[in-house]
């Protein structure tokens, strides 16, 4: 049961109509890149394999060379099962990226522990959010969560996320507010100073 409840709130991050329009394609990344994670617990790497989930690797590829990622906090820990981030610390900056909704890909990885895939929101949802995945979370491969990418350097630094907080911040209140909302009420939530491509 508690799994079925974790993996509820994690799709319904929003209620969203989704039409043509509002899916946008992301520019084309390489078939196999790295891009390491620079945090206030540390450092952490992410390979990502285009084949797994094409649409998410060039978003994620897209996203990484905006700086998108500078900044925003680890907003959703839940321990033995995730840690989430991708809303944009600055409400301007997230309110761009909010709509541009990408396609569902294919499963072809399996959600093992360390590997990273986008929270959405239900079909052709995915924007900017994204997870890694603590444990095993096979049960989510055929719910629409493809994995795209996993982390194969630093994982005991993505275990030491701060996790005190839990799944009590507002997303709404991150859309409207940002950075400022939580630095008021979760000053100790850990975040990203950077995510750089590394060969």
């Amino acid at each position: 049961m508690i799994f079925k409840t974790l993996v509820f709130t994690l799709s319904a991050l929003c209620a969203v109509v989704v039409t043509a329009s509002d899916v946008q394609a992301a520019e084309k990344g390489p078939d196999t890149y790295k891009a390491r994670f620079e945090t206030s617990k540390g450092n952490f790497t992410v390979e990502v394999t285009r084949k797994w989930a094409p649409l998410g690797a060039d978003r994620f590829y897209e996203l990484v060379q905006k700086d998108f990622y500078k900044e925003c906090r680890f907003f959703r820990v839940v321990p033995g099962f995730m840690v989430q981030w991708g809303i944009n610390g600055d409400p301007k900056v997230q309110a761009s990226w909010r709509e541009k909704k990408i396609d569902d890909d294919p499963l072809v990885a399996s959600n093992g522990r360390g590997f990273i895939t986008y929270a959405m929101a239900g079909p052709n949802t995915r924007t900017s959010q994204l997870f890694i995945n603590f444990k095993d979370n096979s049960f989510l491969d055929n719910k629409g969560f493809p994995p795209f990418g996993r982390v194969i350097e630093g994982m005991d630094v993505v275990d030491s996320i701060n996790a005190e907080y839990g799944e009590q911040p507002s997303q709404g209140a991150m859309q409207s507010e940002g950075n400022a909302y939580l630095q008021e009420n979760f000053p100790k939530l850990d975040y990203i100073k950077s995510v750089k491509l590394v060969k």
